[in-house]
């Protein structure tokens, strides 16, 4: 164990051969396939060399690697369908891995524990006892003495952050390449508009994005104010001091910073996806956003937006026409604003005569 804290790959693999036919075994009875139990402790094998320095005692390292084995076995019945269950089964001493699988899963595992290790401390934690302990969220919650939803707020985080990383990983371990026809073609669109229903209380706001050079059309439902936010910068509404997407650019280039292009990159769950690509003095960065905000940002910045020309072709028109029937567009939008922004500063006027615009605290 003090050599494999250390990273010594011989001696973890040591200690993950020692008690790997038990942990497959364990894995076995909860997924009634030997093959899948051997999925699901090599699973194991990665989170518990990853979270080596978490084991408190480490006289215990077979019953914590199998314990891990289990819960991994346990996640993914959970998430499996009947129908997957039950594979042929197959021979466990002809599925244990030979020391050249073994030296790789423990390569591997270095690499997923450097991609954690770029991860905020908050997360990192929330990573380990979710993905490679197989702690339930409420677990994790508990562990780390913060609520369920934080613990949801900081995997979505940390798996915007790795995603790229560990997709790489993925297809180094296949034989894989990334070749051009793996990767998503990328489509530059603009802002066709916003358009608002008359749902009474609360209406919908839907941003339209028309593919340049083309036909097809992606809306996507966004929030009250994000669509005021947009509907400022499409119309040209002024304003005496930044907005907040105008504030966030300035930042970004104050801070050697410069906003380089956004990405609306897939759907999920009816929830799209957004990346902000920015260029600074580190090199290439991306940050995870939702839509509305990168869009809203790229417009005050004005840099192309990007969409995965897959979501134009598979949603571009399924809410199209429902889109269009809404009875309030940009323009509109844009006038109820100049209108409000008047009435303000007519009740400023009465309250503080002679203020000047934006100088409220007087």
């Amino acid at each position: 164990m003090r050599a494999a804290l250390l990273g010594g790959k011989e001696p973890l693999a040591e200690l993950v051969t020692r008690h790997w036919e038990t942990a497959v075994a364990l894995a076995a009875q909860v997924l009634g396939s030997p093959e899948l139990a051997r999925d699901a402790a090599q699973e194991a094998a990665v989170s518990a060399m990853t979270g080596l320095d978490r084991l408190r005692s480490p006289e215990r390292f077979g019953a914590w690697f199998c314990g891990i084995a289990l819960n991994v076995a346990r996640r993914w019945l959970r998430q499996l369908r009947p129908e997957s269950v039950g594979l042929p089964a197959g021979d466990l001493a002809a599925d244990s891995p030979g020391p050249a699988e073994l030296a790789e899963i423990a390569d591997l595992a270095g690499r997923v524990r450097a991609a954690i290790a770029t991860l905020p401390a908050g997360q990192q934690s929330a990573v380990l006892l979710f993905y490679l302990q197989g702690l339930s969220h409420r677990e994790v919650a508990a562990e780390l003495g913060i609520t369920t939803g934080a613990v949801k707020a900081r995997l979505h985080q940390a798996r915007a952050a790795l995603a790229p990383r560990l997709a790489q990983l993925a297809d180094l371990q296949e034989g894989k390449t990334m070749t051009t026809a793996d990767a998503p073609e990328l489509v530059e669109v603009a802002v066709a508009g916003l358009r608002r229903s008359d749902d009474v209380p609360q209406p919908k706001h839907l941003m339209l994005l028309a593919e340049r050079n083309g036909d097809r059309r992606l809306p996507i439902w966004i929030g009250p104010a994000e669509a005021t936010a947009m509907a400022i910068s499409l119309e040209s509404v002024e304003h005496p001091r930044p907005m907040t997407y105008g504030l966030a650019a300035s930042l970004l280039h104050a801070a050697g910073s410069q906003l380089r292009e956004v990405r609306i990159t897939r759907l999920t769950d009816s929830v799209f996806y957004a990346t902000v690509v920015l260029g600074g003095p580190s090199g290439p960065q991306e940050v995870d956003a939702r839509p509305s905000d990168a869009v809203n940002l790229a417009l005050v910045a004005d840099v192309p937006i990007l969409v995965d020309s897959r979501l134009l072709s598979a949603a571009g028109t399924a809410h199209y026409a429902e889109a269009m029937a809404y009875p309030t567009g940009t323009a509109e939008l844009a006038a109820e604003i100049r209108q409000r922004q008047q009435e303000l500063m007519a009740e400023l006027d009465i309250c503080f005569p002679g203020s000047a615009p934006g100088d409220t605290a007087r």
